[in-house]
């Protein structure tokens, strides 16, 4: 008899444990659990350097104030017959200059930029022996790289930019 009466009063405290519980602290509860889960993954993104996030350039704001320039540079560039390409080779990446310029009278410089690592970024001064410069394979790993060929002929200064995935 005494197992029945201890598994009915343990039974009653089972009900009245679940019965303490009402909607109002369920809702407390949740809330908590919730802004919890929340508050993990802000703190934790802003902790792990994996997540890092760095500005596009060192010196936005400068940057900014030359966007203009750049703007009209590259409408310099819709004037010409045929503008700046490039063509990826086994050796790496060669652009291409217009053949109806001379090539000797090109000046610039070439700047890749990686969206994922700025320590992978670098620039290359243009200095041609024929209409095409080589930026060699082993400077480019794989994935998406931008690509800003800044140039001058004679007294005109253009602007090619480009997304590249290598």
């Amino acid at each position: 008899m005494k197992n029945n009466e201890i598994l009915n009063q343990v039974q009653d405290n089972k009900i009245n444990f679940v019965m303490k519980i009402n909607w109002g602290t369920a809702i407390v509860i949740a809330f908590v659990c919730f802004i919890s889960f929340i508050m993990y993954f802000v703190i934790s993104m802003s902790i792990n350097t994996k997540y890092d996030h760095d500005l596009v350039v060192e010196d936005y704001y400068g940057q900014e104030l030359k966007f203009q320039n750049d703007i009209d540079k590259e409408a310099h560039s819709k004037t010409l017959k045929t503008n700046v390409s490039w063509k990826k080779t086994d050796q790496g990446v060669v652009i291409h200059f217009p053949k109806e310029l001379d090539f000797n009278l090109i000046t610039g410089k070439v700047f890749l930029y990686r969206p994922s690592n700025k320590q992978l970024d670098f620039e290359t001064p243009i200095s041609l022996s024929n209409y095409n410069l080589l930026i060699p394979d082993k400077r480019l790993l794989d994935g998406r790289w931008n690509i800003k060929v800044d140039w001058k002929y004679n007294t005109k200064s253009y602007l090619y930019k480009t997304e590249i995935s290598y």
